[in-house]
């Protein structure tokens, strides 16, 4: 780091000196009027807490044969796939607690929503100056400005509190209105027990969140690749530019990012601490097709950090991936009949409805797809969507595909459809250009299952018509035989009878 930037976090270190020992010197001199902030607890004291919140349970865990997973120290922890939402390890993951810096996660999502990457981003008095003496920072002072992007490394990397002030500011043209939009992200995306005050998590009572709720905004985050690289950094340089006159290097604390505990697979994550939050720990990795995200809320160091790998592993070795459109068969998409979809209507077409085929369940290695339970839902507002399936394990959610209306480019034997999930027609198609009919999903007869419905059907025809004619015939002949007999039994009487005559 620069001279210039050394000198700067030296003096901004003495400030929070002097706010640590003027109390006590007040104190001194004036006893009985100063007022002291409680005394910190010992050592011993939080590895007491430590080890009660061991005790406490672990929801996940009451899961009927679902793996048994780790006791953590923290007071409350998820493990989430990123890309289904499925929760592989829960521990009072809706319980509200303080994020501290790992609220940044929701800063840079929204920076990254709502900005540009390559425009400037300046450092006002308010982003510079409303950071106290102690809080993290990169040193920047007003005036100064960077570009978005190197922001963001700011935020992520160094834990600057000023550049998430500044990155803000620049989203929404003030601190107060960013954190607004923040709570109003925060309710799009499904949080249920989070509430934003600041930018950059500095503890504020009204300002919590669960882990729950992070692991929901976290998998938006670590599903955009550049969030991941920046999240993903162990040093990052800063050079000097006309608008920022110091060149110096930032670190990342982050311990599974930085190289100090080595892990396969990590995407990226980000640390915490206040005095009141205790450690926090933010985390993503990918294993074995999964994309896991993990979370620990109130922990001592360096306990955030091996449990969290005491987390993934529980996650990556316990659990696999199944593609849903491969295993499924309940729902027989083969049973729409005739009507086909595709190319060549001699064969090679395709039926009208697919299970897509990129949804997958994450579910025990102990566990076959066939034992899972499904319900499908109607109410699809994609119109090429006819319903949605989602797939539980004893109540427990591990995966949703969707069914889907499949569209073709146009070909001959062409039929007009305008299908919905609630109404699907099939129209003939006549004196239709050439351009009209390329631009329509279209719907082609299979003439190979129509030709063997029509034989088979035909040959059932021809056997019963076979079959009524030997009966008949067999009656009929059986009478004739009859009619004989009694015929030649008539003449032999009537010859015994001339025998008694002598003519």
């Amino acid at each position: 780091m620069s001279y210039m930037k050394k000198n700067r976090l030296l003096q901004s270190e003495r400030i929070a000196a002097l706010f640590v020992v003027f109390p006590l010197v007040f104190g001194i001199i004036f006893p009985g009027r100063a007022v002291m902030a409680a005394e910190p607890a010992t050592f011993e004291e939080l590895q007491e807490e430590a080890e009660a919140r061991k005790a406490l349970p672990i929801q996940s865990n009451e899961i009927d044969n679902w793996p048994v997973g780790p006791q953590v120290s923290a007071q409350a922890a998820i493990l989430m796939d990123a890309n289904t939402g499925v929760i592989l390890y829960s521990k009072n993951i809706h319980e509200r607690l303080y994020p501290a810096s790992t609220t940044k996660i929701m800063t840079t999502l929204l920076a990254m929503e709502n900005g540009n990457l390559d425009d400037m981003v300046e450092f006002s008095h308010d982003a510079v100056f409303s950071v106290p003496a102690d809080g993290s920072k990169m040193g920047m002072d007003e005036g100064e400005s960077l570009s978005l992007e190197d922001c963001l490394y700011g935020i992520m990397v160094a834990s600057a509190n000023e550049a998430a002030n500044a990155a803000g500011e620049y989203v929404s043209g003030s601190i107060e209105n960013f954190v607004a939009l923040m709570n109003e992200r925060a309710q799009e995306i499904g949080c249920t027990d989070t509430h934003f005050t600041n930018t950059n998590g500095l503890h504020d009572p009204e300002h919590y969140t669960s882990v729950y709720d992070l692991a929901l905004i976290s998998s938006l985050f670590f599903r955009n690749e550049m969030l991941c690289k920046i999240s993903n950094t162990p040093r990052y340089h800063f050079e000097a530019t006309a608008t920022q006159p110091d060149d110096f290097y930032v670190n990342n604390k982050h311990r599974l990012i930085n190289g100090e505990i080595p892990y396969e697979g990590i995407l990226g994550g980000k640390t915490g601490y206040t005095d009141s939050s205790r450690q926090t720990l933010v985390t993503c990795a990918e294993q074995n097709g999964m994309r896991l995200v993990c979370i620990v809320f109130k922990e001592e160091k360096p306990d955030q950090f091996t449990d969290t790998v005491e987390l993934f592993d529980y996650g990556f070795h316990n659990f696999q991936v199944l593609n849903i459109s491969e295993n499924e068969e309940k729902y027989n998409i083969e049973s729409t009949g005739f009507l086909q979809i595709g190319n060549d209507v001699f064969g090679s077409s395709k039926p009208i409805l697919s299970i897509d085929t990129e949804s997958y369940v994450i579910i025990p290695n102990t566990v076959s797809f066939q034992d899972l339970d499904s319900e499908i839902d109607y109410s699809q507002s994609d119109e090429n969507r006819v319903a949605g399936i989602e797939y539980f394990y004893n109540d427990m959610y591990v995966g949703n595909a969707y069914l889907n209306l499949v569209t073709n480019n146009a070909s001959s034997y062409e039929f007009d459809t305008k299908m919905t999930s609630t109404d699907v027609s099939v129209e003939k198609i006549e004196n239709k250009s050439e351009t009209e009919v390329e631009t329509k999903d279209t719907i082609f007869i299979n003439i190979k299952k129509v030709l063997v419905i029509i034989l088979v059907a035909a040959a059932i025809v021809i056997t019963i018509f076979m079959i009524h004619a030997l009966i008949t015939n067999g009656r009929t002949a059986k009478r004739r035989n009859n009619r004989i007999k009694r015929k030649q039994r008539r003449r032999s009487r009537m010859r015994s009878d001339f025998d008694d005559f002598d003519f």
